[in-house]
């Protein structure tokens, strides 16, 4: 920041924790407004119960809700830690054990 003579402030970043709650997720359901992003966070849990279909249960852990310029951030920062960890580790695979896709055919003109 500069003060009315242009010389740079220093701010001083506090992160106060105390009333923070941690939580695994390991999925994801969106939805928006025109004003907002709307993110639950939770659980996929597969439950099989003799003679049903295999059901699976998304226990909603929690939700943040935030504006489009907080989400775009939020996008940016994940975009970035994930480019930097495949640097280091290798490539994350989305779907581990399942064929890839085929490459898409060139279209005949």
């Amino acid at each position: 920041m500069a003060d009315e003579q242009g010389q740079q402030q220093q701010v001083q970043l506090r992160i106060d924790e105390s009333k923070m709650t941690t939580t695994y997720s390991n999925t994801i359901r969106t939805s928006n407004t025109q004003d907002e992003l709307v993110m639950d966070f939770g659980m996929n849990i597969p439950m099989q119960m003799p003679n049903q279909a295999p059901t699976i249960v998304f226990n909603v852990g929690s939700r943040v809700i935030m504006n489009w310029a907080g989400a775009k951030r939020l996008a940016m920062s994940l975009g970035q830690a994930v480019r930097q960890y495949e640097e280091r580790n290798g490539e994350i695979e989305i779907n581990p054990g399942q064929p890839a896709p085929p490459p898409a055919s060139p279209e005949a003109n």
